[in-house]
């Protein structure tokens, strides 16, 4: 069975970037007994801009409600954290979270020079750079080069999703893209697709690689299902996106598969109209999920090893728009959720809305100071290699 070039890729979809396997996965098929204790960041991204004045409320500052005279969240609907400082109704699960000293929440996280534009802002959060910068690998990717410098079982980054996001790109290997391991599994035992691998001869560099790619996806597909059933989780979960991404995550941190890193995206967020229904019904999503996720951590005795984070690529302005919304800002807050937080609560001060830039928040966290702190303390990485600079650490973890 001979195929050309182009009938390669118009029909060798296990070749798309969405199902790129790091070759480093065949590496992994002898079972390695993951015990409690290996460290996992969960990255829940909000794409789309989250406003993060109506998911932190300022209840006793009158120039957000003067800001925001149809968009305010009221006091008495806010869910009260501290005597100045409210979260949005639909958060009921980090109420809880918060209550119990799981949850930190880190104000005004932004970067120098901001920039508006989704893509490109998205990027710089993707690739820990400059805003001046461009930068073609991801600080996750990276941490995956830094960990495997000529390792035989190097460490795992996985995202719930169809296509590879560049925060888990690195220059040597790359995170594995993969919606459900399950059907990664069946398509990769179709027998078409096995046939194609086996009649493959040496051709031009490019239609190898991608055949090369297909060869270890087929030889991954088995194990990645495999290693996710071995302790299937019995904990009840939302059916929305969310909902079932996190299950897939949870099975696959109580399995024995070496993975540090899981990254799902929630969105989206791009609120310039009818913000406040939007954000309700993608916080309710966000809600539900995380309770049944955190409670199924908890049981299991895995809810101290697993850091959530959630980050969103800009904030909204202060002012609400004419469309009962708001337009692309600047600087946000940021959650992190875990039973082994060493800080906990509101970490730092809440934006100053008296001191706005151009109607936009001034950041005075840098992000890549979060990202230094994840990397160095919770993933023992050497982040100044990683990030290129050497960057405050925090005291959360």
């Amino acid at each position: 069975m001979v195929i050309k070039r182009r009938e390669f890729i118009q029909l060798g979809s296990l070749a798309t970037a969405s199902l790129m396997m790091p070759k480093f996965l065949s590496a992994f098929q002898q079972p390695m007994m993951v015990p409690p204790g290996n460290k996992v960041v969960v990255v829940i991204q909000f794409s789309g801009g989250n406003d993060g004045l109506n998911t932190i409320i300022p209840i006793r500052n009158d120039i957000y409600y003067k800001e925001r005279p149809k968009l305010g969240i009221a006091k008495a609907d806010a869910l009260q954290l501290t005597d100045e400082v409210g979260l949005n109704p639909a958060l009921s699960s980090i109420k809880d979270l918060f209550d119990g000293g799981n949850v930190g929440i880190l104000n005004n996280v932004g970067y120098p020079n901001p920039d508006r534009s989704h893509f490109r802002s998205m990027d710089i959060w993707h690739s820990a750079s400059n805003s001046n910068e461009y930068i073609n690998t991801g600080w996750l990717g990276r941490y995956l080069d830094a960990q495997c410098n000529g390792c035989d079982k190097p460490t795992q980054a996985l995202e719930v999703d169809d296509v590879l996001s560049l925060a888990l790109k690195g220059e040597n290997n790359k995170g594995l893209a993969v919606k459900d391991p399950r059907r990664l599994y069946s398509s990769s035992n179709e027998k078409f697709f096995k046939d194609i691998n086996a009649a493959h001869h040496h051709e031009e560099a490019t239609v190898d690689y991608l055949y090369k790619t297909m060869s270890e996806t087929l030889s991954s597909a088995d194990y990645i299902f495999q290693q996710s059933k071995l302790h299937p989780t019995g904990e009840t979960y939302p059916n929305t996106e969310l909902g079932k991404n996190l299950k897939t995550i949870a099975s696959l941190i109580f399995s024995d598969i070496n993975t540090k890193v899981y990254y799902v995206s929630l969105g989206s967020f791009d609120t310039h109209v009818n913000q406040n229904d939007k954000q309700k019904r993608l916080f309710t999503e966000l809600n539900d999920a995380l309770k049944a996720f955190t409670n199924d951590l908890k049981k299991n005795n895995r809810f101290s090893d697993v850091l959530m984070m959630t980050f969103s690529e800009f904030g909204r302005r202060v002012s609400q728009n004419a469309s009962g919304g708001t337009d692309h800002g600047t600087a946000n807050n940021m959650f992190f959720i875990s039973g082994g937080l060493k800080e906990k609560g509101i970490l730092n001060e809440m934006p100053d809305l008296s001191d706005l830039s151009d109607g936009d928040l001034k950041h005075k966290v840098d992000f890549k100071n979060v990202y230094a702190t994840v990397l160095n303390k919770w993933l023992g990485a050497d982040d100044k290699t990683i990030l290129g600079k050497q960057y405050d650490h925090l005291k959360f973890i």
